[in-house]
Order: C-alpha cells, then structure tokens, then sequence
C-alpha cells in the first residue's frame, strides 16, 4: 500500500549559487560523508559535474522528506537520508540513525528515481506500507 508520494524539481543554478556563496559548507550541510566523497571527487574531475551531483541528491531528499510526511523536521534530516547507488547505477535511499530506527518501525520502504538536465534537477519518491504478513 503507498504511504506517500514526492516529488522535487531543483534549479541547478540554484544549487551553484549556494555553492558559490557558502562554499563546501553547504555540500556539508546536504550530504552525508559517503556521499561528501563522492561529490568531492566528481568536483575535483569536472566542477559541473560535482554540482549536478549535489543538486539531485537535494531534490531527492526533499522528494523523500514529502513522501514519508515529515518535510525537514525530526527524524528527518539532511545527512541521516543517503541517496545512493548500486553497482548497476540504480538510485536506492539509505537511512540512518534515528531516521532509519523510525522508518523501519513504521514498516515503510523507499522508492526513488532521479534526473538532470542542464539546469534542473528532478526526483520521484514512492514510500509504501510493507505487507505485515
């Protein structure tokens, strides 16, 4: 059964502005340090390419926080929910702390899709209710 739907588009030159602004600090704030790695060294290779990366991963957050219903509020933080990916590529939502403890109790499970765009980026998050049976 779906428990929430979510969706975000996310201007990228938002994102760069920030970035500009504030520096890594703002990568610091989004991204947990798994992640934090990763967009280190896609900015290092090719800037753009580091931004684009913090852009999807915001958009999905923010895509995950309005389909379990909590918007930014606890348990739900930046850096507890990790967009990441698996060997083939695909994008899977990893929990953890207190926001993984409550996700689980809740039964819940996450579905999320991404995409970008020269200058938007776009994620789709489905949350169901897992069988209790």
């Amino acid at each position: 059964m779906i428990h929430g739907i979510g969706t975000d588009v996310c201007d990228v030159r938002r994102i760069r502005a920030s970035l500009q602004r504030h520096g890594e600090r703002f990568a610091r704030k989004i991204l947990c340090d798994r992640e934090l790695a990763v967009w280190q060294a896609r900015s290092a290779r090719w800037p753009e390419r580091g931004v684009r990366y913090l852009a999807t991963r915001f958009s999905a957050k923010e895509a995950f926080s309005k389909a379990v219903g909590l918007g930014l509020r606890m348990p739900m933080t930046w850096r507890l929910c990790e967009i990441a990916n698996v060997p083939g590529g695909k994008p899977v939502i990893v929990l953890h702390g207190g926001l993984k403890t409550w996700f689980e109790t809740q039964g819940l499970a996450a579905h999320v899709t991404l995409s970008d765009e020269t200058d938007y980026a776009a994620s789709f998050v489905v949350v169901e209710k897992k069988d209790s049976a």
